[in-house]
């Protein structure tokens, strides 16, 4: 017997669904498998498209896992389309001339996306947004561009609006329906999001549609509108709507719909029953096209499930067009009859135009959940969506109402049924996921929550509480397992971190928001260097990627170090200069410092400057490190003074000044008992005595506030930086992320006793260690400021817009108040200058 041939035309995200749906059902093993790849690329993230635009490289978006290929024998051709389809011969003929032989044919084509017939379409400067291609062409345009049109507002298009935005072009979102998005959500739905849209700076025109595109010289110059009104712009992108790409089973017979789509039945199969169709080319039995990722992976596995002669029940009939999403950094989600079009719904709104959050449910007369849309806030999108079709378990306005304005009862998981569908791109029920133990299993296992990620809040919190004590998806360790891994293999970078010691399936990638900065952190308590320095920049927290702390109009406070609170007059005069000469709003914080408020990012070289040639360094505002180590003025100047608590303050503050840590670190030394210095509320405080220093830790001023505990007390000065040495050291080895000392030391088992008896009485046997890390991390201190001054590469990092480093963001603006300035929040812009591509 030969070995059948399965021919695959078109490998995207639904084309690798179907080749991993024969991977699991063995039909790899027995069978030959082509594919005819149109893109110059193997299948990728299509969802994520514009995550590219934010720093994911198109090797970050594949679906292809390393190997897959190989590993099941099957035969790929990228940029190798199919260009003809000979049925009676049952051959599909490539591009390149290549001729395959198939006993089963699978057209997974996709779609196109839909340009207007308006004149000056095919104008240099227009393109559409569908490929990494489109997007690489896209951003090399708009290096020269000032301002961009999308002609759509539908998903793809404002996402195109946002990256076009991203990449400092004045951007207009042009609409023909009356309000964005107007597949998804109602009109309520629409007016909030244009509001936050805005808001952000993009225009948008609805109810109007393109009548033309202006051009000089073959180039765009702008565009005219049906409303009469005219758009200067230097480019245009077409993202309204798409058309499934059906031309092969055109030209090669098969049946297609009246609108397009290659018609199929529930099987998947075509009018050949040789020939199947799956994804956005195919017209369902319900007479539908889908153009969501979910449905075509259910083709998928319809097909593949045919193709091995299982039983596949109903087949493919239709699918859940619900969808959540964030666009522009606002969470949209639409499930079930959002429009209310079933006879005799009602509605429940729940809408804070402030907010920008409008939510919507659809209830039949009966209370049934009929559908809902949610804008701005979507939290319970993976709880709502299951639900539908059934009576909630509690009334609909506890479930649109915000937390304190009437909605008593919360919502969890326990309230779904067993048959609820939690991951719809999957189709993987509630009672599949309650088979696993963990959040990786379930990945593994069901696949969910490995597709458009929506349903994984849901997923976690169905499953079993403290099975799984990893710090996140990534790594099964936890935070002070990680440290101890790095430690002593003396692991240098995140990235091989993880491939060694991540979970299987997180290997090879990227890593999450959790590990990321918990890593960063633990691999510059080791002393890995500048802490932007290659790898480690993608690993910080926002703020410490430009060493500044972002206030909320997008401009940066500026903090410097004081060691102790004391300055000299003349230290005090430059930072009054800066202040004055760079427009700087000033504050004297809690901790005895002086902020200055209200820098761009591309002032901030300038302004460090300044303060670093002045003698000052960072204070690290930013960063999960130590701030200040507060004191008052001692036995130097207090009658009441006992110790010389400013100097001692200030040796402290230098010794363990950039210490990267689990959480920020505060200090205080106070020079008697009578506590001005407020030691005790510091995660280390220290107190004078008449015979040397008492030491509390594990203080907390905060939101919780704690008093700290009295560790040792009467200790000389070599005593008491030693102790506080082994203190720190040890909290950063054992301490989970985000995690406080006040926390750790409630947490850790023993309490105060154990953590006497390992840094004072060296119970462990650990701190002649802890004190050489804290020593190596004294020894290779450098400041950052100083550090980026001294490196012109490191200083490309600091400006408004890439591609003209000297210019000002024009989002950063500020109104008078008390003789100084503050930010103006009445006009919640993200600026643009002409030609400018935003960092």
């Amino acid at each position: 017997m030969t070995t059948p041939t399965i021919a695959l035309v078109g490998h995207g995200m639904v084309g690798q669904r179907f080749l991993e749906a024969l991977a699991d059902r063995g039909v790899t093993d027995r069978a030959r498998i082509v594919v005819l790849c149109e893109e110059p690329r193997p299948a990728y993230d299509r969802v994520q498209l514009t995550s590219y635009f934010s720093g994911k490289t198109p090797e970050d978006l594949s679906m292809v896992e390393d190997g897959f290929m190989e590993k099941h024998g099957i035969e790929l051709y990228v940029g190798d389309p199919a260009e003809t389809i000979d049925r009676e011969a049952r051959t599909v003929t490539a591009r390149s001339g290549r001729v395959i032989a198939y006993d089963t044919l699978v057209l997974a084509t996709g779609s196109y996306p839909f340009v207007p017939p308006v004149p000056g379409k095919d104008a240099k400067g227009c393109f559409v947004y569908r490929t990494i291609e489109d997007l690489l062409a896209i951003e090399e345009y708009a290096r020269t561009a000032k301002a961009g049109a999308v002609v759509g507002g539908g998903l793809l298009g404002l996402e195109a609006a946002g990256a076009l935005k991203g990449l400092g072009l004045d951007t207009h979102v042009v609409e023909f329906a009356p309000r964005l998005m107007p597949v998804q959500v109602d009109e309520g739905g629409g007016a909030a999001l244009l509001r936050t849209i805005e808001r952000m700076g993009l225009t948008v025109h609805t109810g109007t549609g393109t009548q033309e595109v202006v051009t000089a010289d073959g180039a765009v110059t702008g565009m005219k509108l049906s409303d009469g009104s005219e758009l200067a712009t230097d480019m245009v992108v077409f993202s309204a709507g798409v058309r499934p790409r059906d031309q092969l089973a055109r030209d090669c017979g098969l049946d297609v719909g009246e609108r397009g789509g290659i018609a199929v039945d529930a099987l998947c199969r075509t009018s050949d029953p040789a020939v199947f169709a799956i994804g956005e080319c195919a017209l369902a039995v319900d007479g539908r096209v889908y153009g969501l990722v979910a449905p075509g992976y259910e083709m998928a596995q319809t097909a593949a499930a045919a193709i091995a002669e299982e039983e596949a029940g109903d087949g493919f009939t239709g699918a859940d067009m619900s969808t959540k999403l964030k666009l522009l950094g606002v969470d949209v989600a639409s499930f079930g009859d959002a429009h209310g079009t079933a006879e005799g719904c009602l509605d429940v709104v729940y809408s804070d135009s402030r907010s920008g959050v409008y939510k919507k449910l659809v209830i039949s007369g009966e209370g049934v959940l009929l559908g809902g849309v949610l804008v701005g806030d979507a939290e319970q999108y993976g709880l709502l969506r299951p639900l539908t079709g059934s009576v909630p378990p509690v009334s609909p306005e506890q479930l649109v109402l915000p937390a304190g304005a009437g909605a008593p009862v919360a919502l969890g998981p326990s309230a779904l049924p067993d048959d609820a569908v939690i991951c719809s791109c999957h189709n993987v029920t509630k009672h599949a996921i309650g088979q696993c133990t963990s959040l990786p299993e379930v990945k593994r296992c069901t696949k969910a929550g490995t597709g458009c990620g929506s349903c994984v809040k849901v997923i976690e919190k169905l499953l079993p509480a403290a099975t799984d004590e990893g710090l996140c998806g990534c790594f099964s360790y936890t935070r002070s397992e990680l440290y101890e891994i790095a430690r002593t293999l003396r692991l240098t970078s995140f990235a091989a971190l993880l491939d060694s010691h991540g979970r299987e399936e997180a290997r090879g990638g990227e890593g999450c928001e959790v590990c990321k900065p918990t890593v960063g952190s633990i691999l510059a308590s080791l002393n890995n260097g500048y802490i932007l320095d290659g790898e480690q920049a993608s690993l910080q927290d926002t703020n410490d990627h430009f060493l500044a702390n972002m206030q909320r109009n997008g401009s940066y406070s500026v903090v410097p170090r004081i060691p102790g609170g004391e300055i000299t007059p003349d230290k005090l005069i430059v930072i009054g200069e800066v202040a004055r000469d760079f427009g700087l709003y000033t504050k004297i914080t809690g901790g005895q410092r002086i902020d200055l408020f209200g820098a761009r990012v591309d002032q901030l070289p300038s302004i460090w400057t300044r303060l670093v040639d002045a003698g000052f360094e960072s204070g690290h505002a930013y960063g999960k490190a130590l701030r200040t180590v507060k004191s008052c003025v001692g036995q130097t100047w207090c009658r009441y003074g006992v110790q010389d608590s400013v100097k001692m303050a200030i040796q402290l503050e230098l010794r363990y000044r950039g210490l990267r840590a689990p959480h920020k670190l505060k200090s205080a030394v106070s020079g008697c008992a009578r506590e001005c210095a407020e030691a005790q509320s510091k995660d280390f405080g220290i107190i004078a005595t008449a015979n040397g220093w008492n030491l509390y830790v594990g203080g907390n001023g905060g939101a919780t506030p704690r008093h700290a505990d009295l560790l040792a007390q009467d200790l000389s000065d070599a005593e008491l930086v030693r102790l506080i040495d082994r203190f720190l050291m040890f909290y950063i080895r054992t301490a989970d992320r985000l995690e406080r000392t006040s926390t750790w030391l409630e947490r850790l088992e023993g309490g105060l006793d154990h953590l006497r008896d390992v840094v004072v009485h060296d119970s462990l046997g650990l701190c002649e260690e802890l004190e050489a890390l804290m020593a190596a991390h004294v020894a290779d201190y450098r400041d950052e400021w100083a550090e980026t001054l001294d490196d012109p590469e490191r200083l490309r990092r600091f400006v408004s817009f890439v591609n003209a480093p000297g210019a000002p963001d024009p989002s950063v603006r500020f109104v008078p108040e008390r003789d100084q300035i503050k930010p103006d929040l009445t006009i919640l812009t993200i600026g643009t200058l002409e030609g400018a591509t935003s960092r």
